[in-house]
């Protein structure tokens, strides 16, 4: 019995070093998999090499996220929040229609410039992998949604969902890029827009 209470103090601790272990390990197996994917690509994306690259175990790897998709969807998150948008909320919330709309644009305009080589990799991984491609279309179906919610503040009734399909694909990273190519980023974003007022019939 007095071994056992003279372990309780310990339990609390031994739990907060482990808890701040997982997150460490966590933090580097997710920025090994950013280095691999924007060097390497997903073809030599593997398990081991993510343990290797992050000095972690391959069963710490599996205990913490499961699958390679897991790993890929928890890293999006990451990027995400990186990324700005967390933003979204704000732009949800506002109550001009117009404003709205630019808020829209340009929180997901800065995100896919900010993190262009990297979501290109992701995306190009969606096309090859059915299980990660579900995270991405999870992820199109939110801006969709968020675009729905857009044509119905301009007051707009007819076409609603074809309006709305047409701002998620304005706002879609493969339009962004391609446009990129050509022109400045900044100039990328003006041109998107420009476009999605004109598909909101506001300029």
């Amino acid at each position: 019995m007095p071994a056992r209470d003279s372990d309780e103090p310990k339990r609390p601790y031994e739990l907060g070093k482990r808890l701040e272990q997982m997150d460490h390990s966590r933090a580097a197996i997710l920025r090994a998999a950013r280095t691999q994917l924007e060097a390497n690509g997903y073809p030599q994306f593997t398990m081991g090499s993510l343990a290797a690259e992050s000095g972690v175990t391959r069963q710490t790897i599996h205990n913490l996220f499961g699958t390679k998709a897991a790993v890929l969807e928890a890293l999006f998150d990451v990027i995400a929040l990186d990324g700005g948008m967390q933003n979204m909320r704000d732009v949800m919330t506002q109550t001009a229609a117009e404003t709205m709309l630019q808020r829209f644009v340009e929180v997901f305009c800065h995100f896919w410039a900010t993190n262009r080589l990297l979501i290109r990799r992701i995306h190009g991984i969606a096309a090859i992998d059915p299980e990660f491609e579900n995270v991405i279309e999870s992820r199109n179906r939110r801006r969709f949604e968020a675009s729905i919610r857009i044509v119905s503040r301009f007051g707009i009734r007819n076409a609603v969902n074809e309006r709305a399909a047409t701002l998620a694909a304005l706002t879609s990273f493969e339009f962004f890029d391609n446009l990129a190519n050509s022109i400045d980023e900044n100039q990328a974003a003006a041109t998107i827009l420009d476009l999605a007022r004109k598909v909101l019939a506001t300029a």
